[in-house]
């Protein structure tokens, strides 16, 4: 039977009957004239020569109802930006590339330092935070659409699947978050499965009812890198601009959108991507140091809202955590073994033992420093201090693409 089930306080959109693949793109197209779509694909150059990109390429070629692609460019020179170039060249919607390294979009970084607005360090973030202004720049998008350039099994289904609840007028939604399953012979998606979600859960044993709390536990998958929204949410949002990404975003939705108009959507029946190496003898890369940048999201978030976070609860926090996530490294193993799945149980306890201290430091970090790296700013606050910025940013994306 197939799954129907609403839970939390946000729309759950399920796969259910037969692909509608066809019916959906015909929708979609018909849109086109009065919200028409952009689709913002944050990569770096090294992804280029990997498996995904190529195929996600090819399925592109074949999608008839986006307005227009931008690609935002990271780690490449100029030789790897004429590449890049030729490399998106034979899609039909004719990409334009924000080359995040060339000297014109650097110069226009180093304004914005120099009148006080940090973009934050070099990143997914930055890069999906400047690309998203250009799609604001050039004016011809209602709807912006994002997703990862690694999905080794991309189907075009995907982002017609991603783009139709804000695309739609009949849906109304004004932001979409994509959620999928994480497997393939064994259970993937660690860091949602073992840190996040019974982080949440601790928090909210710990708290009882928080909103915020109970929205974020509402997403099938948290740490989704797909998402579409309707373009003046790009304009009013900030965004981090380190791992708590996809954290923020969510975040910064529940401050500005309603939340009767946010909603996740099943996007594919498997999806697989590269993963990363857990790094529990090093907090500074890998898995571990994703948990510690998620982990800070989370209470900054709450305290935000107004959450009291005493020295008692900081303190409770990660024994909660610890008995939380035990709890659920059963619940896995039994659907692991009802499905047949292989499943190396000391290796599940070990991340739990890596995100807990994880926790640990990144309570530390927030008791050192509460406020921590300030989001990148909105675009309305960029456009106050300086007017023309949009401007600047066209005319230094269009010059590059004329390279």
């Amino acid at each position: 039977m197939g799954d129907f089930h609403q839970a939390g306080v946000i729309t759950t959109l399920h796969r259910l009957g037969k692909p509608n693949l066809e019916q959906l793109e015909k929708e979609l197209e018909e849109t086109l004239l009065y919200r028409p779509i952009a689709l913002v694909l944050p990569c770096l150059y090294s992804e280029l020569e990997g498996e995904a990109l190529p195929r996600i390429v090819d399925e592109l070629a074949q999608v008839r109802y986006l307005r227009e692609i931008i690609v935002g460019l990271g780690r490449a020179g100029e030789e790897e930006f004429l590449r890049a170039k030729a490399f998106f060249a034979p899609l039909p919607q004719a990409p334009l590339l924000l080359w995040n390294d060339g000297p014109r979009i650097q110069a226009l970084y180093h304004l914005l330092e120099e009148r006080g607005i940090s973009a934050g360090p070099d990143g997914k973030g930055r890069s999906a935070w400047m690309t998203f202004g250009y799609v604001l720049a050039r004016g011809q998008s209602d709807v912006i659409a994002l997703h990862d350039c690694d999905i080794l099994t991309y189907h075009r289904e995907l982002l017609a699947r991603l783009c139709y609840p804000v695309a739609n007028p009949r849906l109304a939604f004004e932001f979409a978050k994509g959620y999928y399953s994480r497997v393939t012979d064994r259970l993937h998606g660690r860091v949602v499965r073992l840190l996040v979600v019974p982080l949440i859960r601790a928090l909210q044993r710990i708290l009882d009812q928080q909103p915020f709390l109970t929205y974020l536990d509402s997403f099938r998958y948290p740490l989704a890198g797909e998402f579409a929204m309707i373009a003046d949410l790009a304009r009013v949002n900030r965004i981090p601009s380190d791992w708590g990404l996809e954290v923020g975003v969510l975040a910064q939705v529940y401050r500005n959108c309603a939340v009767g108009r946010v909603c996740q959507v099943d996007l594919a029946d498997t999806y697989e991507h590269k993963h990363q190496d857990l790094s529990a003898t090093d907090q500074t890369k890998g898995l571990a140091r994703m948990a510690i940048d998620i982990t800070k999201s989370i209470l900054r978030t709450l305290a935000e809202e107004g959450t009291v976070l005493s020295d008692g609860l900081l303190k409770t926090l990660p024994i909660t955590y610890i008995r939380t996530a035990r709890d659920m490294l059963s619940r896995y193993q039994n659907d692991a073994y009802i499905n047949r799945l292989a499943y190396d149980q000391h290796q599940e306890g070990q991340a739990v033992e890596a995100f807990a201290k994880a926790i640990q430091l990144a309570i530390e970090a927030f008791l050192a420093d509460p406020l921590g790296v300030p989001l990148i700013p909105n675009w309305n606050r960029v456009l106050a201090a300086i007017p023309d910025f949009l401007t600047r940013l066209r005319e230094a994306v269009d010059q590059d693409n004329k390279l």
